[in-house]
């Protein structure tokens, strides 16, 4: 299952900032599909944890984002227009708050798709 992931209104970073994140759940990696105001690497892991789903670095375990109740791992799956909150984790040398926006899934494919050019490749 593969799910396009919209996140938005990080306002306290820039009101416009926005990424579109392209998550495989059976690889357990996500790409980053579009971004502006977000910097964000090209891809990385996923991770689920009590919290929700951790949207982790290429090489690092330390999220990048939490993503506050998307239950990848659930028996019906996240289901499209489901939404929720968003934490941008600082990097460990900034200080304060984490900084919340929101999540909204956008599209759920269930087939199994092999891309022709693979980030994850």
């Amino acid at each position: 299952m593969s799910i396009t992931l919209h996140l938005d209104t990080f306002d306290r970073i820039d009101p416009n900032a926005y990424a579109i994140l392209w998550l495989d759940n059976e690889a357990q990696k996500w790409s980053r599909e579009g971004h502006a105001g977000l910097q964000l690497p090209d891809w990385g892991t996923l991770q689920v944890d009590a919290r929700g789903t951790l949207i982790c670095g290429q090489h690092d375990a330390r999220p990048v984002f939490i993503l506050e109740d998307l239950a990848m791992n659930a028996p019906n799956g996240p289901f499209e227009g489901e939404s929720g909150e968003a934490l941008w984790c600082y990097n460990e040398r900034e200080i304060g708050p984490r900084v919340a926006g929101h999540w909204r899934v956008q599209c759920v494919d269930e087939d199994t798709v092999l891309a022709e050019h693979s980030v994850f490749a």
